[in-house]
């Protein structure tokens, strides 16, 4: 995707801008958004990842959350 980033931007600037400049400008513009887009792919979990209930690393804090989430009751 980031090649791709790159053919566009230069294209846009070394050969379009010579022929047309809204176009070149619009190359510019998707050149633009494909790099956050390709951040939030390259970034995404699938459904499977539960991530959030990883341990953190604390047992007093994960007992805790535990708690809270109704995982495991606490025998007093």
């Amino acid at each position: 995707m980031m090649g791709a980033c790159l053919l566009l931007f230069v294209g846009a600037w070394a050969v379009v801008r010579l022929f047309s400049m809204p176009v070149a400008i619009g190359m510019c513009v998707v050149a633009m958004v494909i790099p956050p887009v390709a951040a939030m792919v390259a970034n995404r979990r699938g459904p499977e990842d539960r991530w959030w209930d990883d341990p953190s690393g604390d047992p007093q804090s994960d007992e805790w959350w535990d708690e809270l989430d109704g995982r495991r009751r606490r025998d007093r």
